[in-house]
């Protein structure tokens, strides 16, 4: 497979630039490398999934992205500017918001607390951002005022989705967000997430349920052993007799 090409290459000055470019990366924690070279890339406006088997380095790309893991080599660009190697606090300002698969609400605070929490950046919160948030997320409203960790599992993850949203990020990073729910809310943080795209926001998620997320998604990726297997749109993936014998259960 084909690498993405860079920004100043002709290829993407004819064609729409994307988001962001992950370019052969390689990296991983401590000395071990996870990503072997991994290349994707995300396009305004767009869901992209990234699926594959336990191990495959999915997770850890997407850190990779959020400054979390080394890379080693390779580089990592948002609208064209190179963010390899850069702090998550700089990459946040630059419009990246990133939520963890686990420990990724405060528990002790209300969801309006938490959504507060999550402006840190702004000087004042209006009453218009939170709106906002409760217009995707209508199950919190009548919930602004519990403790988040006496919500249902769906619930905090609404929670820790709309507190990454409150600061109007270009790209949403998601980490396994349906891990542990039921199908009920499994099918509604997907609808959520087409809603958020819908508002112009570009969202990026690692997925287990490899089937469900293909479905929704625009475009997706596999990976395995830290590298690119396939790539295409979720729909053309499902559709892959190959894909679906060696990562989707036949």
């Amino acid at each position: 497979m084909n690498p993405p090409p860079l920004p100043n290459s002709p290829t993407v000055a004819k064609a729409h630039q994307p988001l962001l470019i992950m370019h052969e990366v390689r990296g991983g924690y401590g000395d071990a490398d996870i990503l072997h070279g991994v290349s994707l890339t995300v396009n305004p406006q767009e869901i992209v999934v990234i699926v594959g088997p336990n191990g495959a380095g999915k997770s850890t790309a997407m850190k990779a992205v959020f400054g979390l893991v080394k890379v080693r080599s390779g580089a990592i660009l948002l609208a064209g500017e190179e963010i390899t190697g850069w702090r998550p606090d700089a990459i946040v300002r630059r419009g990246v918001s990133f939520v963890p698969q686990v420990r990724n609400v405060f528990a002790e605070m209300t969801v309006q607390e938490n959504l507060e929490m999550g402006a840190f950046l702004s000087r004042s919160v209006r009453e218009e951002e939170f709106e906002r948030i409760y217009a995707l997320f209508p199950d919190l409203k009548a919930k602004r005022h519990a403790l988040a960790g006496s919500l249902s599992g769906g619930q905090r993850q609404m929670v820790a989705m709309g507190r990454a949203l409150m600061l109007q990020p270009k790209l949403l990073l998601l980490d396994e967000p349906t891990a542990g729910l039921s199908p009920k809310y499994m099918e509604q943080i997907f609808q959520i997430c087409r809603n958020v795209r819908d508002t112009g926001v570009a969202i990026l998620l690692v997925e287990q349920h490899a089937k469900q997320a293909l479905a929704f998604c625009d475009r997706g990726y596999v990976l395995a052993t830290g590298t690119n297997r396939y790539e295409g749109t979720g729909q053309q993936l499902l559709n892959d007799p190959e894909i679906a014998q060696m990562f989707l259960g036949g």
